[in-house]
């Protein structure tokens, strides 16, 4: 008698709600190379729905934007879209954008040998629509604990974001200036109008940022990145 096809399978398919260690989670991913984002959060599997445009890809497209400006200006910054990040036995994301500092211009995280993040990026941002809950908890609960020092959600729905900064071991809500400004605390110069990225007036929000870009902080963190590289290598 014939051997059904779920009796062959030599791997188990990853499922919403699996609870993994995080080789076994890697181990089930690696199986299924047609499957675009799975994410490990507190030892719990989570798939992704297939991504609508307004929700979710048009500001993903916009926050990427936003931070590829900010990255080509300062060397020894990098930028990722959806990177696998393993950051503990129990927590792998795969953040919609990750900003890090290089390990050789001094950032905390490192990249394996197989090519993944490993440790704590210094800033992740990600777009919450249908996610909001497990982006606002558990998520957020395992970046705090492994020292993410920035956090920005974007919470399309309710047309608000959210940038969370580490204080003591602690979350805190990043407050913008006078002027509604949001202003980075790890990159300098990486300023953000929240209201204008909200409403898509990209331009807007690109003015902005060229302001942080031209500011001391910004010439002074791009020389400090030039120095780390240097006494690296």
């Amino acid at each position: 008698m014939p051997r059904s096809p779920m009796s062959r399978l030599t791997v188990p398919p990853l499922e919403n709600g699996d609870r993994l260690t995080r080789f076994e989670f890697e181990r089930r991913y690696n199986a299924m190379p047609k499957l675009k984002k799975a994410e490990l959060i507190e030892g719990t599997v989570y798939m992704a729905s297939p991504l609508r445009f307004e929700p979710h890809a048009e500001p993903h497209a916009d926050l990427m934007g936003w931070l590829w400006n900010y990255k080509i200006v300062t060397p020894g910054v990098r930028l990722g879209d959806n990177a696998t990040v393993r950051l503990d036995l129990d927590n792998e994301p795969q953040p919609d954008a990750v900003l890090l500092i290089d390990a050789q211009a001094g950032g905390q995280s490192s990249f394996s040998q197989d090519g993944y993040v490993e440790g704590a990026p210094e800033l992740i941002a990600e777009i919450a629509a249908s996610s909001a809950t497990v982006d606002l908890g558990d998520k957020k609960r395992a970046y705090r604990r492994n020292g993410i020092q920035e956090y920005l959600v974007w919470q399309v729905f309710e047309q608000r974001i959210d940038w969370f900064r580490l204080d003591a071991g602690e979350y805190v809500n990043l407050q913008p200036n006078q002027a509604g400004v949001f202003q980075s605390q790890g990159f300098p110069g990486l300023w953000l109008d929240a209201s204008a990225l909200l409403r898509g007036e990209m331009q807007q929000v690109l003015t902005v940022l060229q302001t942080g870009l031209n500011s001391t902080e910004h010439q002074a963190f791009v020389q400090q990145l030039a120095q780390a590289v240097e006494s690296n290598g």
